[in-house]
């Protein structure tokens, strides 16, 4: 009998669980998560980077950035970040910049992880999880695409492959008239 109860009782987890997540990615673009800040100014919070400094996301006003949140445990934005860093790489002398924005841990912990993976790109440490609260990430790892006047333009929830990073900001790269 109480075995029956427990079955029942995961059985309707699982099945609550799983209407959940259909709702969400069922949802209407942008109606939630980050892609409901597309227009809005992106939000900055000065915290201590990799090499010592302190800055922010407005430190890079007038570059076109991709702002990636992440976590050392995630193993999404392990897969992720040789591709964020190959088009940091490409991208850089076009204007664009990747930061990464780790969730919450320390900043030993955070070196060690990018320099095992070969990561050169700005990382800043956000112990209180204030960029993950403000961008409203449903998880790890999420991506803002934010454009030199430091507006954001789009928003994903998820890893992206260096094409999807790309296409993010390809209508940015478009000469100025």
């Amino acid at each position: 009998m109480q075995r029956r109860a427990l079955v029942l009782a995961t059985l309707a987890i699982a099945a609550a669980a799983i209407v959940a997540v259909a709702t969400y990615f069922h949802s209407a673009p942008g109606t939630s998560g980050p892609a409901s800040l597309t227009g809005r100014a992106a939000p900055s919070f000065t915290v201590p980077s990799l090499d010592g400094s302190q800055s922010s996301v407005a430190a890079y006003r007038g570059r076109i950035v991709l702002l990636n949140l992440w976590a050392t445990w995630c193993p999404p934005c392990r897969a992720e970040m040789p591709d964020l860093q190959r088009f940091y790489q490409r991208y850089a002398r076009s204007g664009v910049t990747v930061i990464g924005v780790d969730q919450g841990e320390s900043g030993s912990r955070a070196s060690q992880f990018a320099r095992s993976l070969g990561i050169r790109y700005p990382i800043l440490l956000d112990r209180s999880q204030q960029y993950g609260a403000v961008y409203a990430a449903a998880g790890l790892p999420t991506t803002i695409v934010i454009d030199r006047a430091g507006t954001i333009r789009a928003a994903f929830d998820g890893p992206l492959s260096f094409d999807q990073m790309a296409a993010a900001v390809s209508s940015l790269l478009q000469p100025r008239s």
